[in-house]
């Protein structure tokens, strides 16, 4: 998250880090810094960096990322993750993400 802030807030150089698309569809709940989640129909693009940060990114509140600051961010993101179940359970659910867990039945014989 820290990494998806500096580069929404152009702590990067603008050549080399990847092209964000915001989400200009009109007023949403969230943040102002809300992305666009695109679809990829291949593996390779589908488990990349942007694909996996942009949900959980866009389910974090205003008040995290409009900051002006990396100390900041780390700050508040730290006191907002708190209360997440995923600090002590990985395959928890981060508040508006939706599972980012890997659901499979195996049956071992």
């Amino acid at each position: 998250m820290i990494e998806l802030f500096k580069i929404i807030h152009n702590k990067y150089d603008v050549r080399v880090t990847p092209a964000l698309e915001f989400n200009n569809r009109g007023p949403t709940r969230g943040n102002k810094y809300k992305l666009l989640n695109k679809n990829f129909h291949y593996d390779v693009r589908k488990y990349s960096f942007m694909a996996r940060v942009v949900n959980i990114w866009n389910s974090l509140p205003d008040y995290v990322v409009h900051v002006d600051s990396v100390s900041n961010f780390k700050s508040r993101l730290d006191k907002f993750w708190l209360d997440q179940p995923v600090m002590f359970e990985w395959k928890a659910d981060l508040t508006g993400t939706g599972s980012r867990s890997f659901k499979c039945d195996i049956r071992v014989d």
